[in-house]
């Protein structure tokens, strides 16, 4: 089965709305769940107790991209069809979150490369994530001396879900929720107040679910990096999450916050090669794990403040990890090679 993802352009450098990493991302880890939410039928004629495989590798030796236009993520799967024995089936998925009038020339482009390719059927689906109801490409065919090739496709128009999102709340199918967050990231650009509102809404509403903690993980990723705020109100809105749902949201806080420290440093490789960008980074860090561990063990004295003040990165990030289990506040810090309390007391922050 073969994914295409095109995600609309980002205008300018103000707009830090993703879609792609998140849609990406999503449907590598719930993959059976996106084909059934979103064609059904399709997922009625796979069968997903023979597995699936994602061929990254072989998809880039088809799709030649400078062609037909720049391509920003793609996925290669293949699956088993019910009653089709041992053979694999191909089938081409494409997202698109903007208008493009040669989006059908690609799907059928893209379908029979991969039948060439693998000599085997390819069927094409099509998502169409624009903000437009009533664009809505599901073929594509040329004549010739009275031959003729075309391609029909079946497609899911996210603006259809408008005006069901208490619906698709309630579902247990993650790409229910992810559909309500690509709407109302879309709905609420440039409006950040109701971006806070909306994100908020939808983080707590996941973390009320009792999914498992690695489902809501991935599915809290999505949704941050989806409905991009900025920072200070980013730390803000998880500040005040905490405070309604401490022993909730804490775990997954503090895997946001090692994703945060990742970012950090990749930010670095790439653009911080001065001093003072490494030193603003690190001070961030600091900061989000001093919240964390206020909230899981109230204020901290003032040997562990400091402490976290002249902390490395590397540091930070094992502290960042031991969070997660540590029964106690000394616990967290019991490798470290300086003793942060003597005497068997734990001064506090204004002794």
């Amino acid at each position: 089965m073969s994914i295409f993802i095109s995600s609309e352009a980002t205008p300018g450098k103000k707009n830090k709305d993703n879609y792609d990493s998140p849609w990406k991302e999503t449907i590598e880890h719930y993959f059976p769940e996106f084909i059934a939410f979103f064609f059904p039928d399709a997922s009625d004629k796979i069968d997903w107790s023979k597995g699936y495989a994602f061929l990254d590798k072989e998809l880039r030796s088809v799709v030649q991209d400078g062609e037909i236009g720049k391509r920003y993520l793609d996925k290669l799967v293949n699956v088993r069809i019910k009653n089709g024995g041992d053979h694999w089936v191909y089938v081409h998925i494409e997202i698109q979150a903007s208008y493009d009038h040669v989006l059908g020339k690609r799907v059928f482009t893209y379908n029979y490369r991969i039948f060439d390719k693998f000599e085997r059927p390819v069927g094409s689906l099509v998502i169409l994530a624009d903000g437009s109801p009533n664009w809505r490409p599901n073929r594509y065919s040329y004549s010739v001396l009275g031959s003729k090739t075309s391609i029909e496709f079946p497609i899911a128009k996210l603006t259809d879900y408008l005006g069901r999102e208490d619906e698709l709340l309630a579902s247990d199918n993650a790409f229910a929720l992810f559909t309500v967050a690509h709407l109302k990231t879309r709905a609420t650009r440039g409006n950040l107040p109701e971006r806070y509102s909306v994100k908020m809404a939808l983080i707590e509403l996941l973390a009320d679910k009792g999914w498992s903690a690695e489902r809501i993980n991935h599915l809290l990723k999505a949704l941050d990096d989806m409905l991009y705020l900025p920072p200070e109100l980013n730390e803000k809105l998880w500040y005040e999450i905490t405070e309604h749902k401490q022993e909730t949201v804490m775990n997954y806080l503090a895997t946001l916050e090692h994703q945060a420290m990742e970012k950090g440093r990749m930010i670095g490789a790439v653009e911080g090669r001065q001093e003072g960008r490494q030193e603003g980074r690190q001070e961030g860090e600091s900061r989000l794990l001093r919240k964390l561990l206020e909230k899981r063990f109230g204020p901290l004295p003032l040997p562990v403040t400091e402490k976290l003040g002249s902390a490395s990165e590397q540091e930070l990030e094992h502290w960042g990890e031991a969070v997660l289990t540590a029964p106690t506040l000394e616990a967290v810090f019991q490798n470290t090679t300086t003793p942060l309390f003597h005497y068997g007391t734990h001064p506090t922050a204004h002794s």
